[in-house]
């Protein structure tokens, strides 16, 4: 008889296992080889793996937009789907916050995640083909969408989804204006060359509270102090049917909306197949398959 045992997997990123916080160096590509060809031009390129995020103008067209925000609006008045886990509000009201694994729940959002122009471009970035990791749609309506404070993707989805490589890429499709003062997203470029490892072992069904408000795997304030003083705070504001590309690995954020105009996006996570998720790193169990996605069926194809 044979005995089998599950060996442990290398970590080069541990977090949550330590008492005290740790910059620790990236042990991956920004860009990956093995995609020569794509939308994205050399110098576009070269600008995502210095910053850690790209911004394309205009790559989804009004008429798109228009349908897009009635798609929004049918997904955030339909009772059924309001009771789903995948519905998350806000903590201090009801409003719809995210609709995750959207691209399930909404052929529209279905059409525009396997969308040639967002798969492309992920494609080009990762070196293979990607599935979705994740996708969904944020709300952030006036007078009152809620904050989102700053993290690092990479560190949950490598502690709470065994995501073993830095081989993800964001895609964030503007559905409304971003400006400066409605909430916009925070990046620190060059954040995603450094990975923070946060503290505080992570609980049982820790996303049931962390999609409301994170607080396990949250980088520690002398740590962000560092990185900021070391790379600055840009704010991305841009026009509806903008797209903002970012590194899996990269610290961002974005403050409250008190402003009259809503900030609303659609989400979506390509991960490689090359990097499929396995054992948490540091959970006792994956999160659901609605926010880690087991199906690594090519998008787009």
């Amino acid at each position: 008889m044979t005995l089998q045992m599950e060996l442990p997997t290398a970590d080069d990123y541990p977090t949550r296992k330590a008492p005290e916080p740790a910059l620790l160096y990236r042990r991956d590509p920004v860009v990956w080889p093995g995609v020569a060809e794509g939308p994205f031009t050399a110098e576009e390129l070269d600008g995502y793996d210095r910053r850690g995020y790209t911004q394309v103008e205009s790559i989804v067209n009004p008429v798109e937009i228009e349908a897009y925000r009635a798609e929004l609006r049918r997904l955030s008045a339909d009772p059924v789907l309001r009771a789903d886990e995948r519905v998350v509000v806000e903590p201090s009201s009801d409003q719809v916050r995210s609709v995750f694994e959207v691209h399930r729940v909404s052929q529209v959002f279905h059409d525009l995640v396997n969308d040639p122009r967002l798969v492309d471009r992920a494609r080009q970035i990762l070196g293979s083909d990607v599935y979705v990791h994740q996708s969904r749609v944020n709300y952030k309506p006036g007078f009152g969408g809620g904050s989102f404070y700053w993290h690092s993707d990479f560190e949950t989805w490598h502690a709470e989804d065994g995501m073993p490589r830095m081989r993800a890429v964001s895609f964030s499709v503007a559905l409304t204006d971003n400006y400066t003062h409605n909430g916009a997203l925070m990046i620190m470029p060059g954040s995603h060359r450094t990975f923070v490892s946060c503290v505080g072992r992570t609980p049982d069904d820790h996303h049931r509270s962390s999609l409301k408000s994170q607080h396990v795997g949250t980088p520690d304030q002398a740590s962000l102090n560092l990185i900021a003083d070391r790379h600055g705070i840009d704010v991305l504001t841009g026009s509806a049917g903008d797209v903002t590309v970012f590194d899996s690995n990269c610290m961002h954020g974005s403050g409250g909306n008190i402003t009259p105009y809503p900030r609303s996006n659609v989400f979506v996570v390509f991960n490689s197949v090359d990097n499929v998720c396995a054992k948490p790193f540091s959970a006792n169990q994956a999160r659901p398959e609605f926010l880690a996605a087991r199906d690594t069926t090519p998008a787009g194809r």
